[in-house]
C-alpha cells in the first residue's frame, strides 16, 4: 500500500489538467498513487490523461453529479494512508512538496499547509505553524484542501456532502477536528498553487448560505447563539479591554473548551 493517494477532479480543462498532471509525478518521492477522476469530458481532457496513462493507477472518464460526487468517487478508489486533492488548473509548489510533507506528517491525521496564488506567487490564507486548530479557526481562516493531507480513514466516517456546492470540505474539516478531535499539524511548507479562478473562490454568497447551513445542521440552536455572540469582536468586552488576552489566543482557546463542553452536555 502507498503512504499517500494524489486524487485529481477535472471537467473539460484540458488546458490546465496536463501541469497538473506533470505537477504530480514529477514529484521526487515516489511512494504515492495517483487518480484521476473526469466528468466526462469533450475537451480533448481524455487525450491528455490517455497521454499519462501509464504512470496513472486509476482513472475515468464518465459524466458526476458535481465536483463532490467526483472526490468521493475518486476516495471509493483510493488506499493511500493519506489523501490530497491536487485539481484541475492547481500544482505542487515543488517537485520536493511530498518529501516535505512526509518528513513533518508524523503520526498526525490532518497536515495543513500553505497556498499560494498561482497568477501572483503570493501566500494565499492559512493559519500560523504550529498553532492549535480551533473551531474560529475553522470559521475565519481559509484552509484550501490542495494544501491539506487527511487521513484516509476521516472519509470513511465523513465522506464529502453532496449536496453541498462549495464548503463540503469544510464541513468535513468541522465534523473530522471538532466533534472528532482528530490530531492536527500545522506546517510552513508552501504545498500548492492554487487557482484563483476556480468556483469556491467567486460565489461568496453561496459560500456562507452553504456555511449557515452546516452549522444549523451540526450544531443545537442554543450554541449557535452562545457561538455569535462570542465569537463577534464587537460583543466581546474581556477582548475589548484586553486586546493582548485576544492577541495570545487565550479567549480562542476558552471558547473552544466551552464548545467542546456544551456539544457534551447536549
Amino acid at each position: 500500500m502507498k503512504k499517500y493517494t494524489i486524487i485529481t477532479i477535472n471537467f473539460n480543462n484540458s488546458a490546465e489538467l496536463r501541469q497538473t498532471i506533470e505537477s504530480v509525478l514529477g514529484q521526487t518521492m515516489k511512494d504515492f498513487e495517483y487518480i484521476v477522476i473526469d466528468g466526462g469530458s469533450t475537451d480533448g481532457s481524455v487525450e491528455v490523461i490517455k497521454d499519462y496513462a501509464d504512470h496513472i493507477d486509476y482513472w475515468v472518464s464518465e459524466p458526476d453529479k458535481g465536483v463532490y460526487n467526483a472526490m468521493n468517487k475518486g476516495l471509493g478508489k483510493a488506499h493511500g494512508e493519506y489523501v490530497n486533492f491536487m485539481n484541475s488548473g492547481d500544482t505542487f509548489h515543488s517537485p520536493n512538496v511530498l518529501e516535505e510533507v512526509d518528513r513533518q506528517i508524523g503520526d498526525a491525521d490532518i497536515l495543513f499547509g500553505n497556498v499560494c496564488n498561482r497568477a501572483t506567487g503570493i501566500r494565499y490564507g492559512g493559519i500560523k505553524v504550529d498553532s492549535e486548530v480551533t473551531f474560529l479557526t475553522l470559521k475565519k481562516e481559509i484552509l484550501c484542501h490542495q494544501a491539506t493531507f487527511y487521513r484516509r480513514t476521516i472519509f470513511e466516517r465523513h465522506p464529502y456532502d453532496e449536496s453541498l456546492k462549495l464548503i463540503a470540505d469544510w464541513k468535513v474539516n468541522v465534523q473530522a477536528i471538532v466533534f472528532d478531535n482528530c490530531k492536527v499539524k500545522v506546517v510552513d511548507t508552501m504545498i500548492a498553487r492554487y487557482d484563483l479562478t476556480g468556483m469556491s473562490s467567486t460565489q461568496s454568497q453561496l459560500h456562507a448560505e452553504e456555511r449557515q447551513r452546516v452549522m444549523s445542521e451540526l450544531f443545537p440552536p442554543r450554541i449557535l447563539k452562545d457561538y455569535d455572540r462570542l465569537y463577534t469582536d464587537e460583543e466581546m468586552p474581556v477582548v475589548t479591554l484586553l486586546p493582548e488576552l485576544k492577541k495570545r489566543g487565550r479567549v480562542q482557546k476558552i471558547v473552544y473548551a466551552l464548545t467542546r463542553l456544551l456539544l457534551k452536555l447536549t
